[in-house]
């Protein structure tokens, strides 16, 4: 196995850093049971509060949103996550960034799958369904998505920027025009398509082709740089989904997602039609 550089060791520390101050300016002071105490110049919690909370060193937390090479303990860690009452993606996240087991975490089951073909999996599901890699690139779906998702799934895969040929959903919600028109809420969903998204490749912000993508989507779209600097994280819940089809019309669907056993980089996505 290939090891870290410090590039990416000094990536991921200062991805953590960032992830912790964005949190720790979100939260009031009423939220962490602190009281108002009166009006404040900044945002949120001070440094030493969270320290105080998450029972630990102000100067060692400090150290930690400036990105130094610090020892940050797995327990430490789970008080720091409680101080900031991050969700249960946003804790996962925090454990992914420091490269730390979270101790509450569950022990994954062990299965043994047989091989299977994904794509003849997708073509017997009777609803727009597919499966997207940690980058959120479509790897297989079937003809309803493909009807369903105008401009990603419905033709010719786009070139990114590595020339390579490819149907990434991040890029499509947030370059392709046609999904304005499609996805109904555009702005709020891509907001969540980009916390789910950061959910997922926390492990991996420091890989090229994750760090190429980000760039290029800063670069190219002012909302992707917003919301990606906003440091927000979610687990993909599903829920209702709706759209303003150019054939259909308006459609709503209930959105369910899995984790594939036999492929657990991949996530398998339905979308099943409601009344």
């Amino acid at each position: 196995m290939r090891r870290p550089s410090f590039q990416s060791a000094d990536a991921r520390r200062k991805a953590l850093g960032d992830f912790l101050r964005a949190q720790r300016e979100r939260l009031t002071p009423a939220e962490a049971g602190l009281g108002s105490g009166g009006r404040r110049r900044t945002p949120g919690l001070r440094r030493e509060e969270v320290a105080q909370i998450g029972g630990v060193s102000a100067t060692w937390y400090t150290w930690i949103e400036q990105g130094r090479e610090v020892s940050a303990s797995a327990t430490a860690l789970a008080r720091l996550a409680e101080a900031l009452r991050l969700s249960a993606a946003e804790r996962a996240y925090l454990f992914e960034l420091a490269g730390k087991r979270d101790p509450e975490a569950d022990e994954p089951a062990a299965t043994v799958e047989p091989p299977v073909d994904l794509q003849t999996v997708v073509d017997m599901i009777g609803c727009p369904a597919y499966a997207m890699d940690r980058l959120g690139t479509a790897r297989a779906w079937n003809k309803q998505a493909a009807h369903l998702f105008v401009g990603w799934l419905d033709k010719k895969p786009r070139k990114s920027q590595e020339g390579k040929h490819e149907r990434n959903l991040l890029r499509y919600v947030f370059l392709e025009p046609a999904a304005r028109k499609l996805i109904h809420g555009w702005e709020e969903r891509a907001s969540r398509v980009l916390a789910e998204f950061r959910a997922d490749a926390g492990a991996h912000l420091t890989d090229d082709a994750v760090k190429a993508m980000i760039e290029e989507l800063r670069a190219k779209s002012p909302l992707f740089a917003r919301l990606w600097d906003a440091q927000a994280v979610l687990g993909r819940e599903g829920g209702e989904r709706t759209f303003d089809h150019p054939d259909d019309g308006f459609l709503r669907y209930r959105q369910i997602g899995f984790t594939l056993a036999a492929r657990p980089d991949l996530k398998l996505v339905m979308l099943v039609p409601e009344a």
